[in-house]
Order: C-alpha cells, then sequence, then structure tokens
C-alpha cells in the first residue's frame, strides 16, 4: 500500500506574491511553523537541494532530511522529492498553483510510502500530513495575506 494527499487552500493575494513567497526556500521558517533551519546544498539549473530541519518534536526528537526541488514558473508548479528518505520509502510532492477569481489556490499532492521498518504506517503517515497540511496552509495563507494587505497600503499611502 502507498500513502497519497491531496490539501489545497485559496490565497488572497496576487500569483507573483505567492509563488515568490512559498518557493523562497530560505524563509521557509519564517513562513512555516514547522521548520526550524533551511540549509541549501546545492543548486543545478532550477532544482534546489536543500536540508530542511524540523523544530523538536514532543519527544525531544529533531527530525531533518534532504531534499530536491524543482519549480516551473511557465506551469506553475513545482515537483519535489526527498533524496534522504528516513523512514519513507519514498516521498514525492507536487505544489500546483491556480489562479481563481477568488486569489491563488495552492495544491500540495504528496505520494508516499513508509518503509515497512518504519515506527508508523501509510494509513498514520497519511492521517499526520493531512492534518499538518491543513495547519501549515492556513499559517501561510494568513502569512501571504498580511504581507499583500501591507504592500496594498504602504501603495496606497504613497500615492496621496
Amino acid at each position: 500500500m502507498a500513502g497519497h494527499t491531496e490539501n489545497s487552500i485559496t490565497i488572497d493575494a496576487p500569483l507573483d506574491l505567492v509563488w515568490e513567497m512559498t518557493n523562497d526556500l530560505e524563509n521557509w521558517p519564517r513562513l512555516f511553523s514547522e521548520y526550524a533551519s533551511v540549509d541549501i546544498i546545492s543548486r543545478e539549473g532550477d532544482t534546489t537541494t536543500f536540508r530542511l530541519t524540523m523544530h523538536p518534536d514532543e519527544n525531544g526528537k529533531v527530525w531533518s532530511w534532504v531534499s530536491e526541488r524543482t519549480p516551473d514558473r511557465g506551469k506553475r508548479t513545482v515537483r519535489a522529492r526527498r533524496v534522504e528518505t528516513g523512514p519513507f520509502a519514498h516521498m514525492d510532492i507536487l505544489w500546483e498553483y491556480a489562479e481563481l477569481p477568488g486569489g491563488v489556490e495552492m495544491r500540495w499532492t504528496q505520494d508516499f510510502a513508509m518503509k515497512p521498518d518504519a515506527p508508523v504506517d501509510d494509513a498514520w503517515m497519511t492521517d499526520n500530513i493531512n492534518r499538518n497540511s491543513r495547519v501549515q496552509m492556513a499559517l501561510i495563507r494568513d502569512r501571504i495575506e498580511q504581507v499583500a494587505r501591507d504592500s496594498e497600503s504602504a501603495s496606497v499611502a504613497s500615492s496621496r
């Protein structure tokens, strides 16, 4: 069996702002609440290889892994995968962005499988990813919308 999740949220902000903020890896610790640090390992063409380190979990364990991420601005997609898979047999993520009348829909699709000796199974991880994705997406939406509002206010103020 394998795990599959799809989660989306609409962000009331311009596509350019949503794209820039969600693809600025160095600023992910300020965008996501779960990441303590991002360390860029290499950039080759459009692909970035990086290490993500999470804040300690409830047991004090710090999780860290290497991923690679390739954005395609023209297609409004980003493909990512874990290079150091840890407890996963594989983890592939597709980010998709679509302009809608109410803003930008950001969708995350994650396909994965847990290793046989992983401490949790595919079903547990599917529930965990779905729950966490909703929390992180709402946080990202709120932070981007705040930047959009602040930018709009500054623009109005400077035009007076």
